[in-house]
């Protein structure tokens, strides 16, 4: 089956994700890609521990990741993905990982940040990361739970 949800979400492994988008995808492997997770042996054991047994988890850097998602060892699971942020989502869709779909779910807001929804807000790198990759041709959506209705971004 491969990728059935590629999210941004800067929380990345959390209850939000195990208790609705999982099962809501039937998901059965996650992986992260994130460079600053994966040099926090701590963090990252954290999030490995938190998934329930029977799930694959997979947490790495950008680099690292790519290969495993474009690999065979995944054609028969049922992976969500998760990016911190979009410049994360880009940089692994440019590196080859395809995508037609991005959920934007949980994005903090901050200084010099666009609110877009309650859980949503980019500043204008994030707004220029999100169109570079619909000129690529991914649909990006705001749905920060399985059963809130989907949206376009902008």
């Amino acid at each position: 089956m491969g990728i059935v949800l590629v999210r941004v979400d800067n929380r990345l492994i959390h209850g939000q994700i195990l208790e609705a988008w999982v099962p809501a995808v039937r998901a059965d492997c996650i992986v992260v890609a994130n460079n600053q997770l994966a040099e926090i042996a701590f963090q990252k054991l954290l999030m490995e521990s938190a998934v329930p047994k029977g799930i694959k988890v997979a947490i790495g850097t950008i680099e690292e990741m790519v290969p495993l998602l474009r690999s065979e060892e995944l054609i028969d699971r049922r992976v969500l993905l998760l990016f911190a942020n979009p410049q994360d989502a880009l940089q692994a869709h440019r590196l080859g990982v395809s995508f037609v779909e991005l959920n934007l779910g949980n994005l903090h807001g901050g200084k010099n940040k666009k609110r877009l929804s309650c859980t949503v807000a980019l500043n204008d790198g994030d707004i220029v990361q999100l169109q570079a990759l619909e000129d690529d041709g991914v649909k990006v959506v705001l749905q920060c739970v399985p059963s809130d209705r989907q949206r376009l971004w902008r």
